[in-house]
């Protein structure tokens, strides 16, 4: 059965993939759904998903929030020569090792994960961004896990903390929350690289930490109570900005954004709130909820901080803090 869906969806992702180099699908326009793709050929969903899925790692469509899965451009501006860079190493694959730096590669796969996932990295995809054989990458990082620490790296070093914090511990932990908050919206794979249990030595996420630990620390937290409050909201951020890339990821596959999705799921939970088990909720869909992660992070990241206050305001008062 697995061998019949994959040559099916080959065969429809050839259809698309036709149309697409055609210019029948143009550059910016919606390919159809797995929904549609369902619908018009016949096929399971998990066979649609293959189309796509196929399709996105061709580079041949994305997903744009808000609109579902569009036709790509059909080059990419950052590195219009690539093409022909690959065209003239035809006949000999080996690169030139003076063309290729770690600068370039860790942009790369930045510039790859920002555009289609963590997923879509992979040492043979960075590499044939570049216009290189993948071996040559290994010069310069041991593996795919060394190349992952370094575009954290890299990209925690654009956006440092300013040098002097603000005076009042909650604006300058404020400050530093949301600095990280908006690295995870420029970056939505960042949230899910980094691991809180099994943290990446980064070096440029020491200052982030060392900020938050002066800042606390400062104010009569012990730094044992100073680094939990840390891991706290930086898990916090952390949490809800996973949802960013695993949105991105289910708007490649379904063709759909959240509230599109959302209306698929209307009819049932409408059947389900007229049991009248449910009262609450169903006076909240009768009234509408919008969900918006960035007001959910504020509110969330206000709360948490009154906690930290109560825990400054004992210190203040000479009072002992319930410790972690």
């Amino acid at each position: 059965m697995s061998g019949q869906a994959v040559s099916r969806s080959g065969q429809i992702a050839g259809e698309l993939r036709r149309r697409i180099e055609t210019g029948e699908l143009a550059p910016g326009e919606r390919v159809p759904s797995t929904r549609e793709i369902t619908r018009r050929w016949g096929v399971a969903m998990a066979t649609a998903t293959k189309v796509l899925t196929e399709l996105r790692h061709e580079g041949l469509v994305r997903a744009v929030p808000g609109v579902g899965t569009v036709v790509a451009p059909p080059a990419r501006p950052a590195r219009p020569a690539a093409a022909a860079r690959r065209g003239a190493r035809s006949a000999d694959a080996s690169p030139a090792p003076s063309a290729l730096t770690l600068d370039r590669i860790v942009a790369a796969a930045i510039e790859v994960a920002d555009a289609e996932g963590l997923a879509a990295v992979s040492m043979r995809r960075v590499a044939a961004e570049l216009g290189v054989a993948t071996m040559s990458l290994y010069r310069h990082v041991a593996d795919k896990d060394d190349l992952l620490t370094r575009m954290l790296d890299t990209v925690i070093a654009r956006d440092p903390l300013p040098a002097d914090p603000p005076q009042d511990w909650r604006a300058a932990t404020e400050l530093a929350a949301r600095r990280l908050w908006d690295q995870f919206r420029r970056h939505p794979w960042l949230a899910p690289a980094l691991s809180v249990t099994r943290p990446q030595m980064v070096a440029s996420a020491l200052p982030y930490s060392e900020w938050m630990l002066s800042v606390l620390h400062s104010r009569g937290l012990d730094l044992q109570t100073a680094f939990t409050a840390h891991l706290m909201l930086l898990n916090y951020a952390r949490g809800i900005a996973v949802n960013l890339e695993s949105e991105r990821e289910a708007e490649a596959y379904s063709g759909l954004d959240s509230e599109q999705w959302m209306d698929t799921q209307v009819p049932e939970l409408l059947d389900i709130l007229a049991t009248g088990r449910f009262p609450a909720l169903s006076r909240l869909a009768a009234a509408g909820y919008d969900l918006d992660l960035d007001a959910l992070f504020e509110f969330g990241l206000q709360r948490l901080l009154d906690g930290v206050a109560v825990l400054v305001e004992q210190d203040r008062r000479g009072e002992t803090p319930c410790t972690p």
